[in-house]
């Protein structure tokens, strides 16, 4: 793993902290929380067909301790942000790494036994407008911090919402370092590749960012974003929520669309890219029923960073993101709420995606397909003791027409997640 850089973000955070320090502390204390967060997962994934492992298999205990501060008080407000994690090893094998919940030594491929970081972010408010320098965890259609595995993803960078305008809330950030989920080192922000998408190896220290969200009405949600990581490539994102009262129920219109090029000295090579895509949910009483389809055109396949998923139509999907190049999917969703029928905090998911039309002539030629049957159960325990302990259940049938030396490759998953967030204070 690479070794964590000199933040260039030092000596901004000293400074802000010796302006801090003569500031009046009532609101930095008053307002502050800190809350632990226990995740016991297990990820099981058995590959099918030619592999050079038949499975990627390992269960792990993580802890997220996170404590954040008002702020001072005064016109210009100060504050910071902590967190800490911790991941142990459970169960792991050589034979079986790869689930990105532990890191691994690449030679012998042993996961490590425990790893830890500590993310500090200070922050600073005038009127309804933050900035936060330091440790981020953005969650944006254009830089997402994943959550999918034992710890998060972070970024390292500064990043300012503003919320002064009525309905508008506006975001601007750089971000210089990525922080994987199984890795406890920063390291400069690279495309992900699966599939061989794009050139291997290229990174960049500069990820820019600006945008918004417009609450246009109560039913009404649009977005625009445009980002741009150095020297690899540039995107733009528009987008919108719709909510529809319709009959005795109420129809969701999700909107999302992506466009992708190369930017300045395109180190990854060409980026040709046009996603677009929509879902529409009816919900009625304890049942939604969603029907979505996403559209790519271009060269390539659609640009995100490495190390997470790209927010689309098939976000939360186990085994593969269905963004290849001229990909088109059809995405068939079912969600059921069991309070309904006397068991509130139990919920349950089926979805089905099929990708058609894919073009990766070195794994095996155009026109090809992939699939994905996905099963969830979810339980969050309503009182007690225990309140809100939680218990979720996924399982995926996966299956492409790939070759053996595809990033994706055929399988059947399971994910088990037991989380626990108790509020320190």
């Amino acid at each position: 793993m690479q070794k964590t850089t000199e933040c260039p973000w030092r000596y901004c955070l000293g400074m802000a902290i010796a302006c801090a320090s003569s500031t009046t502390y009532a609101g930095f204390v008053d307002d502050s929380s800190a809350t632990l967060t226990t995740r016991n997962f297990y990820l099981d994934r058995d590959y099918k067909g030619d592999s050079p492992y038949s499975a990627a298999r390992e269960w792990a205990q993580g802890f997220i301790f996170k404590a954040n501060s008002g702020f001072t008080d005064g016109t210009v407000g100060f504050g910071l942000d902590l967190t800490g994690m911790l991941g142990l090893k459970l169960d792991s094998s050589p034979d079986r790494t790869g689930t990105q919940l532990l890191p691994f030594n690449p030679r012998t491929r042993e996961a490590a036994d425990e790893y830890s970081e500590l993310g500090v972010a200070l922050k600073t408010k005038i009127s309804k407008t933050r900035l936060s320098i330091g440790t981020q965890f953005p969650a944006l259609p254009v830089i997402n911090a994943s959550p999918a595995r034992l710890l998060p993803q972070s970024f390292r960078g500064a990043y300012a919402t503003s919320e002064d305008l009525d309905d508008l809330t506006l975001h601007a950030g750089r971000m210089d370092r990525v922080n994987l989920r199984d890795s406890t080192d920063y390291q400069p922000i690279s495309l992900a590749s699966p599939n061989g998408r794009f050139k291997p190896g290229a990174s960049s220290e500069r990820f820019d960012f600006v945008g918004g969200d417009y609450h246009w009405s109560d039913t009404l949600t649009l977005r625009y974003f445009h980002a741009e990581l150095k020297d690899i490539y540039t995107q733009e994102f528009a987008g919108g929520i719709h909510l529809l009262p319709l009959g005795p129920g109420k129809l969701k219109t999700d909107v999302r669309v992506y466009s992708s090029r190369e930017n300045g000295r395109a180190e990854a090579g060409k980026v040709d890219n046009l996603n677009a895509g929509a879902m529409f949910s009816y919900q009625i009483a304890a049942h939604t029923l969603g029907l979505g389809y996403m559209y790519l055109t271009g060269d390539t396949a659609m640009a995100y960073i490495a190390g997470g998923e790209p927010t689309v139509l098939s976000d939360g999907t186990m085994s593969a993101d269905f963004v290849n190049p001229k990909e088109r999917t059809w995405v068939a969703r079912y969600d059921y709420n069991f309070a309904a029928v006397g068991l509130p905090g139990l919920t349950g998911m089926a979805r089905y995606l099929r990708g058609s039309h894919i073009d990766l002539p070195h794994l095996g030629g155009s026109n090809l397909t992939e699939s994905s049957k996905d099963l969830e159960l979810a339980y969050v325990i309503q009182s007690g003791p225990a309140k809100n302990l939680a218990l979720r259940i996924r399982h995926a049938l996966y299956r492409n027409e790939q070759s053996a030396a595809s990033t994706f490759r055929s399988d059947n998953e399971t994910r088990i997640n037991v989380d626990y967030t108790i509020k320190v204070w």
